[in-house]
């Protein structure tokens, strides 16, 4: 995933300790040497790589946590992402150089509040999600002389800018020390109560949950416990680079390699098209839609009304474009790219190779499997294929037309 977001023109990456960061699943930065080999591999490429440590702690916590942030700094990291006002005051107190971001987690959303970080030692401030363009710009314009940060692509949390107690409630995991069950992705029934006098009352019941119902309400503002859409902000990459936004965040956490490749490689552009004043290339959009996602919103950047933040009819991924069907691992004597097989594609399916030189479209001709021999198919994850390709394109991904595939 870091390598991938480097490739593809990522600035920066930032990683967490699963004990003191919110990003305990599918994370392989674990120990000290794990963070290391991700710092080093970021600096040898001139990008920088900030290590998350934005958990709200219990008590427990911050008796190791000094020690254990001890051997983290000497890696010399770029920054810290952090959001607990008791760690930050420890580690400005025991490593005053050490420059500390302001995570999102801390609901940052207006400028009085970026001064006073300011004055905490705060180096830059991730500012909320819940904050419109014209909003962003007034911070920007009160407070010049900090770095601002704002997310533009990824997934949103049913909740202010991420403080959630849903997947809390129903099994005791807590998505403020990290173990978020992505519980407002389930899927839920909902049922009359007992009309209450100042009302109507709902109850909720959770698919896997039979029996279990939990009251809902719902006012002028929406429902919050739903299914979010994700964010996509491409459209918006012009005027914050005119406000003055000094980092576009993408929020990546669970996805694959193929994913960090597409929203780096289509950000990048846009954020490079506007820089050099270029309107933006609209078959960008067409790149994330190709992503599986869950319908895409612009969040709280521009107002909408409430329907445009959920998505109440699905709560899976979906792919209309493309799918990522496998990666190029190199090419064999008779000069075939080698594919190692996500999943099923076949003879006569377009398919796009995704890599950092360039793009390429082109439609499979051939197939050969095992033992050199051709074949019509190639069946999904496990197996491995060749087929005719240019050179130059080792560890490229390979994604198919969904639209265009190649009828049985």
């Amino acid at each position: 995933m870091l390598e991938t977001a480097l490739a593809f023109g990522a600035d920066a990456v930032y990683a967490g300790q699963p004990r003191y960061s919110l990003r305990v699943r599918n994370n392989s930065f674990r120990d000290e040497a794990a963070l290391g080999i991700g710092i080093d591999t970021a600096h040898s490429r001139g990008k920088q790589f900030y290590v998350v440590s934005n958990i709200f702690p219990h008590n427990s916590k911050l008796k190791t946590y000094l020690a254990d942030m001890a051997p983290i700094i000497a890696l010399k990291p770029d920054a810290l992402i952090m959001a607990d006002p008791g760690l930050i005051d420890m580690i400005r107190e025991t490593w005053p150089e050490m420059p500390v971001h302001l995570s999102v987690q801390a609901n940052t959303v207006n400028y009085a509040a970026v001064r006073f970080w300011k004055k905490l030692g705060i180096r830059r401030v991730i500012l909320s999600r819940e904050l419109s363009l014209d909003q962003v710009a007034e911070i920007r314009q009160e407070c010049p002389d900090m770095e601002l940060e704002v997310f533009v692509h990824g997934a949103l949390c049913i909740a202010y800018s991420g403080r959630c107690l849903l997947s809390g409630y129903f099994n005791h995991r807590d998505p403020n020390q990290g173990a978020c069950t992505n519980s407002c992705r389930w899927e839920y029934d909902v049922q009359p109560g007992k009309v209450a006098p100042d009302g109507d009352v709902y109850l909720i019941e959770e698919r896997e949950r039979p029996g279990s119902h939990m009251p809902i309400e719902e006012d002028e503002h929406g429902t919050y416990i739903l299914n979010s859409k994700d964010l996509r902000a491409i459209e918006h990459v012009q005027r914050l680079t005119e406000i003055g936004v000094d980092s576009l965040k993408i929020e990546g956490r669970t996805k694959s390699p193929y994913y960090v490749a597409r929203t780096c490689q289509t950000y990048r552009q846009a954020i490079d098209d506007a820089v050099a004043g270029r309107p933006l290339d609209l078959t960008l959009l067409r790149e994330l839609d190709g992503l599986a996602n869950r319908g895409y919103t612009g969040g709280f950047y521009e107002r909408h009304p409430d329907r445009e933040y959920q998505s109440y009819l699905r709560g899976h991924s979906e792919s209309n474009r493309s799918l990522y069907v496998g990666d190029v691992m190199g090419y064999d004597a008779e000069g075939r790219a080698e594919i190692d097989v996500k999943n099923r594609f076949s003879v006569g399916d377009r398919i796009e190779l995704i890599h950092p030189r360039g793009n390429l479209e082109l439609t499979i001709t051939t197939l050969h499997g095992k033992d050199n021999t051709p074949v019509d198919v190639a069946p999904g994850s496990g197996h491995r294929v060749s087929i005719p390709l240019p050179a130059g394109y080792e560890g490229a991904f390979v994604a198919r037309f969904v639209a265009e595939q190649h009828a049985p």
